[in-house]
């Protein structure tokens, strides 16, 4: 919990002192943590073939080692990721040709008012890297989780924009037979009987708390696509 609250503060920090110059904003909200996680990623050994999983803080947290019992995994979240970034730093993932790439990424450049469509080019432009540099990579698109802005949250930016969610959503998983990547839909997974993020699941509003994480891995167990 510490870490997740010193990395909230330092987004906080970064959104208030950010000046809104061009209509919409493509550098990921704490620039300087996103290049220390990049430092961080080329440390690691290089190894080829695992499971990945990339995406924003909502992957970042996800402790998917431990919550897979499988210690080959390689979590490539950053919190305050948006798909711009993910572009950015694409080769690095690739360079690992992973069986597997589990990408879940969206919500902030929602946050930031990125237009819909430019959200979902990315993301495919996301899914034709990787075929083109790891062809033998199985891709999973998950969908943008849904919020709740009646839970005391420090991201604002984040709330209310539910019709942008599932625009989202909808077009990827419309692209996903098309162009042979899978979609998994935790979207619906995590409603409640208002169409909100169900408050049994959130920390705050747009992260998953421990069951949160279980219901997500019960949904990839479940569909089997680990």
């Amino acid at each position: 919990m510490k870490k997740l609250s010193l990395i909230f503060g330092f987004i906080l920090l970064a959104l208030a002192g950010k000046a809104q110059t061009v209509p919409y904003d493509t550098v990921p909200y704490v620039l300087d943590y996103h290049s220390h996680r990049i430092a961080l990623f080329k440390k690691e050994p290089m190894t080829q073939g695992k499971i990945i999983f990339l995406g924003n803080s909502i992957t970042e947290f996800g402790d998917w080692k431990k919550r897979l019992k499988d210690p080959t995994i390689i979590n490539r979240g950053i919190a305050g990721d948006i798909t711009f970034g993910v572009l950015g730093r694409l080769d690095e993932v690739i360079t690992h040709q992973p069986s597997k790439l589990f990408i879940e990424i969206g919500i902030n450049d929602i946050s930031k008012n990125i237009p819909d469509t430019v959200v979902i080019e990315n993301i495919l432009a996301i899914v034709r890297r990787v075929e083109g540099g790891s062809p033998t990579t199985q891709i999973f698109v998950q969908s943008i989780l849904p919020t709740n802005n009646s839970v005391k949250t420090e991201f604002p930016d984040a709330m209310n924009k539910g019709e942008h969610i599932i625009m989202v959503n909808t077009q990827l998983s419309q692209c996903a037979k098309k162009m042979g990547f899978t979609f998994i839909d935790l979207f619906t997974k995590f409603l409640d009987k208002d169409g909100k993020l169900d408050v049994r699941y959130t920390v705050d509003g747009l992260h998953p708390n421990a069951a949160g994480y279980r219901l997500w891995v019960q949904v990839l167990k479940e569909g089997k696509y680990l």
